[in-house]
């Protein structure tokens, strides 16, 4: 699993126009699910995700976890993470899930994220989606499990 984190002052995701989920201050994660993930690579992305160090302490320093300041989790699959670009002019996606698996781990994983963390909020899987956000930074990091 790919999950590229962005430290967000604010997010959000519409789906026609409706706003499907939304945050103030934390972490927009996009979430790629790969062939041969499973549940046991879900849940150790999602540890580090809530106990990942990107937010400041009072030196200015990345000390303090996502957990630590009790922000959002905004979580939105993006399936295009999961692309191989390493040759050619176009994306390959051969080594992405296949859609019923992709959603069933990233079903999982929110299901696991609300049961851990206070503010969690999502975009809807499938769907053609508008991510709005405001990169505290900016602060991005691509994570893999």
């Amino acid at each position: 699993m790919k999950a590229l984190i962005q430290r967000v002052r604010h997010a959000r995701v519409e789906v026609a126009g409706e706003v499907v989920g939304g945050i103030d201050q934390g972490l927009l994660v996009l979430i790629g699910v790969e062939r041969g993930d499973d549940r046991a690579r879900a849940d150790k992305l999602l540890h580090k995700l809530l106990r990942y160090r990107v937010f400041s302490d009072e030196q200015g320093k990345m000390n303090r976890s996502l957990t630590d300041i009790g922000g959002g989790l905004l979580l939105v699959s993006q399936f295009t993470l999961a692309a191989d670009t390493g040759s050619g002019l176009r994306p390959s996606f051969s080594s992405a899930a296949p859609p019923v698996q992709g959603e069933e781990l990233y079903d999982y994983m929110l299901a696991q994220a609300h049961l851990q963390h206070a503010q969690v909020a999502s975009g809807r899987f499938g769907a053609d989606m508008q991510v709005h956000l405001q990169n505290d930074g900016p602060v991005t990091f691509l994570l893999e499990s």
